[in-house]
């Protein structure tokens, strides 16, 4: 990581030249602007950030405004709000020359934050775990597939029939990740240099599909350091002449990508969770009581439920077991290490939604003190567990009639992604009807 001190040290003799402010839109890219290095030190950007157009929190994937939104429309004028950095986040950008970045809160001009802003949700939850005691750590283990097309070549294709980097599944496969290791290093050792710590990497279960893991960390760090990543391995990709896929699944004929998310609470170097405490078990009950409420946060567009399926390592219950990877939740580690794993969310998640739809769930076991289900034996898939909702239909359906959301998390956040999910379904409904029109048309 980098100190301000630092920063302007490096403004100072060149070797840093503009420092990015970013923070996340719904969808978790990085949203900002290149501020010039000097300008940055010399203006005080650090104390009182950068204008940005409220929009950014009020597009569509395809980054077109829409309606609904209170916070940002055409009727308010899209006037801005403040990008705030903080400090903390402040890193080097070893693949980009001489760049900084630094992830920022996004404020309203007399201060107060927008609260349906990503980071500033799981904020207010973490707010709410340190109020009971608890530290929240979390993990989280994102999947790619690795493409030999550029973005512009994949673009050109409609994104079909793209070519993985390696023909055959490299799951633990060190020969066939070996294929692949020069361009998987450059992604470990500039993370490293980003001042994200890496742990390992892999092959994963399918052709050119991969795998990079981080220490864990607290569940904002762990947030930060998730989209900086998933930028920064995409930006990486560009500049060697290839593309990489987070989309929970590109193809319909391949496995999906995942992301395994690691949570455990500690109360200052002691986990509660060590010996399946009651905080354990009522933190897990929580999150199988309510997950199916909170789907959208977990499973955000109409691609993440084309990835739940039987027998693709996707889990379609909300069944939990003893490192049983069927379940939707697969408890491991031993010791202070015991947590749970929830294997629900894909690749294409905002950690730091999916992150507070954890921490908001856990919470509700904890303070209603909900007993545990027994743990599933067996295989998931085939069992009469409850199912987590088979469309973005369905999940919206569950947001809609559910109240713990709303108590949890706000009524203007819960509103604000709501309205984003039946926008992404509307488009969908429209564009298969178009499609359903055409081939009418062509059948005559």
């Amino acid at each position: 990581m980098l100190t301000p001190k630092e920063l302007e040290q490096g403004v100072a003799d060149g070797s840093i030249d503009n420092v990015i402010v970013a923070f996340t839109d719904m969808q978790g890219r990085l949203m900002g602007k290149r501020v010039q290095g000097k300008f940055f030190v010399e203006d005080e950007i650090g104390d009182h950030g950068i204008e940005g157009c409220n929009y950014l929190l009020a597009l569509d994937m395809e980054g077109d405004p829409v309606p609904g939104y209170e916070m940002a429309s055409w009727e308010r004028g899209y006037g801005d709000f403040n990008v705030r950095p903080d400090m903390a986040t402040l890193r080097r950008i070893p693949w980009l020359e001489a760049t900084a970045l630094v992830i920022g809160d996004v404020a309203w001009a007399d201060g107060s934050p927008v609260t349906p802003s990503p980071r500033q949700v799981l904020k207010r939850q973490v707010e709410r775990v340190e109020e009971l005691g608890y530290t929240p750590m979390f993990g989280s283990e994102l999947e790619f597939f690795l493409l030999k097309e550029t973005y512009e070549e994949a673009h050109a294709k409609h994104y079909r029939d793209l070519t993985p980097s390696v023909p055959y599944i490299l799951d633990y496969h060190i020969l066939a990740a070996s294929y692949d290791e020069p361009f998987i290093r450059q992604i470990r050792n500039g993370m490293e240099g980003a001042g994200i710590p890496v742990e390992t990497s892999k092959g994963e279960a399918w052709p050119g599909q991969h795998e990079i893991n981080f220490r864990y960390d607290d569940a904002l760090t762990m947030a930060d350091n998730h989209v900086v990543y998933k930028n920064g391995a995409k930006e990486l990709a560009h500049l060697n002449g290839c593309s990489i896929t987070f989309m929970a699944k590109p193809d319909h004929t391949w496995i999906g990508n995942s992301c395994h998310i690691h949570s455990s609470l500690w109360q200052g170097d002691k986990s509660a969770f060590e010996g399946q405490t009651d905080v354990f078990k009522q933190w897990l009950a929580g999150q199988i009581a309510c997950f199916k409420e909170l789907a959208i946060f977990l499973a955000p567009t109409i691609n993440s439920y084309k990835r739940f399926a039987a027998g693709s390592w996707a889990p379609t219950t909300l069944a939990w077991g003893l490192d049983n990877r069927t379940c939707g939740f697969r408890i491991v580690g031993h010791g202070p290490a015991l947590r749970t794993e929830t294997r629900i969310p894909g690749g294409d998640v905002n950690p730091y939604l999916a992150f507070s739809a954890l921490i908001a769930a856990g919470l509700y076991g904890i303070e209603n003190e909900l007993e545990l289900p027994p743990a599933l034996e067996g295989n998931a898939y085939e069992s009469d567990a409850e199912r987590f909702p088979h469309s973005l239909r369905d999940a919206i359906s569950a947001l809609e009639g559910g109240t713990m959301a709303r108590q949890a998390l706000g009524e203007d956040v819960v509103d604000h992604y709501l309205n984003y999910a039946r926008t992404e379904q509307e488009l969908f409904d429209r564009a298969v009807t178009c499609y359903e029109r055409e081939r009418m048309f062509e059948r005559g």
